[in-house]
């Protein structure tokens, strides 16, 4: 489990192509560090299998399922990737629920520069709309951040300049694709209501 507290805006070093999967080495000293074969490393809200690490870079395999349904499958030498150890139990929930399981791309569509923060727009594909709701938590890119408005086809955020300098939100343009997970616990909730007295029984 991750909280969407980005530790490290890592880079992509090198990705082959294995026919129907990809292999992807990132730079990233900080989530490398104690890091060990088969741990779990969040790559832009992706989780991701370490298979190789040395001197702070580590290597993952992303299967077509994944890159399909992602916007992983865009990444090139040289990308900046949101990156993000799991949460030790007992540690602080400093985001919100987040499993490394995307449920969808969106896209950039505005971003409007304030003073001190910035909005930006994104693109809400329909089948994630009655997850997202105005003042909820969704994850995008691996960030967990608070819904400011919630469209139809579109939610809007708010961010900080720590955000901006720190994570991929900072250079991502309009039409650039964004990983999106909602609110696990939204979708619970949903299947216990419609499915019914002594579903699954």
């Amino acid at each position: 489990m991750f909280t969407g507290i980005v530790e490290e805006l890592g880079e992509v070093t090198a990705v082959e192509n294995l026919g129907d999967a990809s292999r992807f080495r990132l730079r990233g000293p900080v989530v490398t560090e104690g890091a060990q074969h088969g741990d779990s490393i969040a790559v832009n809200g992706v989780c991701l299998t370490v298979v190789e690490h040395a001197d702070g870079e580590f290597t993952a395999d992303v299967m077509a399922e994944t890159l399909n349904r992602s916007s992983l499958g865009a990444l090139t030498v040289g990308s900046r990737v949101n990156l993000e150890r799991p949460t030790a139990v007992g540690a602080r929930l400093g985001g919100h629920i987040v499993q490394g399981h995307v449920d969808g791309t969106g896209e950039i569509l505005e971003r409007t520069p304030s003073e001190n923060w910035e909005i930006v727009k994104i693109s809400l594909p329909a089948a994630l709309t009655r997850y997202v709701v105005e003042k909820g938590s969704i994850t995008v890119d691996g960030i967990s951040l608070t819904v400011v408005e919630a469209g139809d086809d579109h939610f809007t955020v708010s961010l900080i300049p720590t955000t901006l300098a720190l994570t991929t939100l900072g250079v991502k343009q309009p039409g650039d694709p964004v990983n999106l997970e909602v609110d696990v616990i939204a979708k619970y909730v949903e299947r216990l209501l419609t499915a019914g007295p002594g579903a699954g029984r």
